[in-house]
């Protein structure tokens, strides 16, 4: 999982759903595992 700035570029990647946990916001992809992501 990467630590991002933005994660606007991974949002839009097909299958990508973004959540937020803990006044985190993740991005969870489960078609292709490589673009988790978190931000804050």
């Amino acid at each position: 999982m990467k630590v991002r700035s933005s994660i606007r570029s991974l949002k839009n990647q097909a299958g990508s759903q973004v959540v937020k946990r803990k006044g985190r916001i993740y991005v969870i992809n489960k078609d292709n595992p490589r673009f988790k992501a978190r931000q804050g």
